[in-house]
């Protein structure tokens, strides 16, 4: 069977990790890492690994448009905005890491079959990850949703230097994400980087205000959905179940990662680079199909195959 090649933007944390898990999946091949340093830590990961490399950026693609179908962006949301118009010009399928708010918002247990209609996609950020599918069921069960507001809090070591440079578009996009998906009128998104040592798993706690709470009809969905997720992000944890507190409902899950290359504790990192690998792997079966390579194109939700990424 054959596999679907793809390119990463970004040598840095996050895309070192999505390499790991490439090399992983039965589904998607690396043909090229792409970094501006060839001494740096993640392009000396993928030499070791035989992994081709360039320090070239967006021109190692536009120079050489067959080494991929499908494009991790693990940049910056300010450089997303200059390769998009080049690989969208080359028909490259775009997966964005950043919160660039360019493509369409795909949050896996959600809508990922709706997401392969588009040529570049957003995976919102590691925060709308874990708290977006929570905001969905909230919306879901009730008619109206004044207010919205997710905290999450992760290690301080995990948040990198382009983290850390994105945090205005961290917060924008994330708001943006819990309204787009709950239809609440408004949203917050807090992001505190706790210095604790050892280092602290990422928490995210829901925090909504509606008119008459269904509490036992949403604890009956959110564990659902708890394990729909839990096929792409194993260690996706319900700590808090939906309670009623001051008037508020409350949720709150913990993310611990896969310990790829980032360290467990780096939830924040492993979820959103577990949400973008479902969504290649969705586009890879879908192309698999087409190419008369069989049934590897049925729908994710109904065939989720976790040997494909998962250790």
């Amino acid at each position: 069977m054959g596999k679907m090649k793809v390119a990463i933007l970004g040598s840095g944390n996050i895309g070192t990790d999505l390499l790991i898990k490439i090399m992983r999946s039965r589904y998607l091949e690396c043909g090229l890492f792409i970094g501006r340093n060839l001494s740096s830590p993640g392009m000396t990961k993928a030499n070791m690994l035989g992994v081709r490399i360039s320090d070239r950026s967006i021109d190692a693609i536009a120079d050489d448009p067959d080494i991929c179908d499908l494009v991790f962006d693990a940049t910056s949301a300010r450089d997303h905005h200059r390769h998009w118009p080049v690989l969208e010009s080359l028909g490259k399928v775009v997966i964005d890491m950043t919160p660039a708010q360019v493509g369409a918002m795909c949050v896996p247990a959600i809508n990922l079959n709706e997401s392969l209609s588009h040529q570049n996609i957003n995976m919102v950020t590691c925060g709308g990850q874990a708290s977006i599918p929570m905001a969905h069921l909230i919306g879901q069960h009730h008619e109206e949703v004044e207010y919205i507001e997710v905290v999450s809090s992760i290690a301080s070591r995990s948040a990198g230097p382009a983290t850390r440079i994105n945090l205005d578009e961290y917060i924008e996009t994330t708001e943006k994400g819990i309204r787009a998906f709950s239809g609440c009128r408004e949203a917050k998104a807090i992001l505190i980087l706790n210095p604790a040592q050892p280092c602290v798993d990422m928490q995210t706690t829901i925090f909504a205000k509606v008119a008459h709470p269904d509490i036992e009809g949403l604890r009956r969905t959110v564990n659902e959905m708890v394990k729909r997720i839990q096929h792409y992000v194993p260690d996706y944890q319900l700590i808090v179940p939906p309670v009623l507190e001051d008037g508020r409902i409350v949720i709150t899950v913990k993310v611990q990662g896969l310990g790829d290359y980032l360290p467990r504790f780096a939830g924040n990192l492993d979820i959103i680079n577990c949400a973008a690998i479902a969504a290649a792997e969705a586009y890879a079966k879908e192309m698999l199909k087409n190419a008369g390579f069989g049934t590897q194109g049925e729908r994710y939700e109904e065939n989720i195959d976790k040997r494909s990424y998962l250790a």
